[in-house]
This record gives C-alpha cells, structure tokens and sequence, in this order.
C-alpha cells in the first residue's frame, strides 16, 4: 500500500503549458515583496554607520550597488516567464514528478543548497563564471548593500541547478526556493551581527561566516562558498572560521565601483583582451577558463617581464 502511494506520489500529471500565466502567479515575487523591508534594514544600517562614525559606507559604493541591484530585478523579471517554460519542459520530461506539496520545499532547499555551493566554487576557480560574479566581491565596503551586487548576466548558471529540476520538483516549489535562498543572503552582509551561538555558527552561513567568503586576506580567499548551510564547507575541505577582521574587496581593486555597466562587465573586457594578445590557443583558452588566481600571477610575471625588457 505504502509502495504504491509513493509511486502515485511521483507521479504527478504533466503541466499544460496553456497554465503557464496562472503558474507564474503561483511563483511569488518574494523578492520583490520583500524589497520594502530590505530597503528599511539598509537604511537602518546606514544611518547608525553615519550616527556612530563607523565608516562602513562609501556614498558612490552604495549607489552603485543600488543600481546593479535595481538592473538584477529588472532582468529577473523578463527572464521569469521563459524560466518558467524551461522548468515545466524538464517537469513534464520525467517520469518522477512531484506534485505541488508544500513539504517538499525542504529537500528541494537541501539539493539546491548543495548545487549553490557547486555553483559557487566553480564561479571562483573558472575564469568565465568568475566574470559573472566578480561584480559581488567588488565592493571594498561590508554592508548591506553588498548583497545587491548580483550579475545580470548570471543567468547560464542555470546549468548548475539542472539537478534540481531533473529531481521532478514542482516549477513552483523550484523558483520559491531559489526566491528563499537569495533572499537567506541579503543578512550575511553585516559586520554589525557579530558571532551568533556556535551551534548556529557551525550549520549556517552567518555573517561571520560569509565575511570570511568576502576577504581579500590570503588565509581567507576562496573560502566559505555555502549559501545557506555552512556544512558543505566543511565537508569539502573549504571551510575557514572567521579571525582577525577581513579585509574586504578584489586582491586588485577595481577602476570604478560605482557604474553598474563596468562593474558587470569589466571582466569580460579583460578576458577579450588577455585573449587578444595571448599567443597560441592554449594560452588564449587559459586567460577564458582558467583559475582566476593563477591567471592573475601569470599577468603580474608578464608585466614583471616587459617592465624588465623596458
């Protein structure tokens, strides 16, 4: 009886694409209804900065991360509908689908969780998904207004969470749980929570941990890649717990952090331009999917070399 209930259960009835308006619906904007009360905690945040004399904004910073994250929704909200197609596609495809239950949110924000923190690592250790996410370690100042620094160009990341979708979780449950996860990091970004209790500390990203995720300090590049469940960290070897106080921003900084434009898509310039002069196709492929770090050792020998010759 149980087996048969469990085979009833995964496999629920294809969705009609004729439901697609009616599923976007189903799919809450949770991000934009909650922009109000992220608007009020940023506002917050900076008037005790300003109050205290704490120097934990920079004006230009600010706006310009507003601007980028202004572009983010705006974008979002064009992708949505063809989100939504690509969803039911894979949904109809197999054979496991899960009908719209509510419960089922927690192992779809387990396995998205995990495919986030994939996501991540290889969004620093591969040049060209570097470049999509470059734009949200840019900002040298820790506030909240660093976690509206998100890519527009980020979208093929989709890939990353085709095990998600090939799962057989509903469209529905698939877009609230990306909605929750984004929405999990708006509070990471605060040098005002300080360390919470450690059996907190040890299963989630908290600021602290995420701070660490943010550094520029050589102990604390490339760590801490977790979304919401820090246990990944652990379990692979990337975890480091937060020490001295990081020192936020790119081991370069960058020309402008301001301009919403050159902040997505300075790296891209980059990358054109690496490849333009590197010789052979080998060294044209290293500057595109190579390690970020070491592609910046390799520019600072070459420029050590002309320098050199000069």
């Amino acid at each position: 009886m149980y087996l048969l209930d469990i085979f009833t259960f995964f496999g629920a009835p294809k969705i009609d694409y004729s439901h697609i308006t009616h599923l976007e619906k189903g799919s809450a904007d949770l991000i934009i209804y909650a922009i109000p009360l992220m608007a009020f905690f940023t506002l917050w945040e900076m008037w005790h900065s300003w109050y205290h004399d704490r120097k934990k904004y920079n004006a230009r910073e600010s706006f310009g991360s507003l601007l980028v994250g202004l572009g983010n929704v705006a974008i979002n909200l064009l992708f949505k509908v063809g989100l939504i197609y690509g969803s039911v596609f894979i949904y109809n495809l197999v054979p496991w689908r899960m009908p719209l239950n509510w419960w089922t949110l927690l192992p779809c924000l387990l396995i998205f969780d995990l495919s986030s923190y994939v996501a991540h690592v290889v969004s620093h250790f591969q040049r060209f998904f570097w470049a999509a996410h470059v734009v949200h370690h840019s900002g040298v100042n820790y506030n909240l207004t660093v976690s509206f620094r998100l890519s527009w160009v980020q979208h093929f990341k989709i890939i990353f969470f085709l095990p998600v979708a090939l799962a057989g979780f509903h469209p529905v449950i698939f877009f609230i749980t990306n909605q929750i996860l984004v929405l999990f990091q708006f509070w990471q970004h605060t040098e005002y929570i300080k360390k919470l209790h450690p059996v907190i500390e040890y299963f989630i990203v908290t600021p602290s941990n995420h701070r660490v995720h943010h550094g520029s300090d050589e102990k604390y590049i490339d760590k801490n890649f977790g979304v919401m469940l820090v246990i990944w960290d652990k379990l692979f070897g990337t975890f480091q717990k937060e020490e001295e106080r990081p020192t936020y921003g790119l081991t370069t900084p960058i020309e402008n952090s301001s301009n919403p434009i050159y902040l997505n898509f300075h790296e891209y310039k980059d990358i054109v331009e690496d490849v333009r002069v590197a010789k052979g196709w080998r060294k044209k492929l290293f500057f595109v999917f190579g390690s970020p770090t070491k592609i910046a050792k390799e520019k600072k020998m070459m420029k050590a070399k002309l320098q050199e010759v000069a």
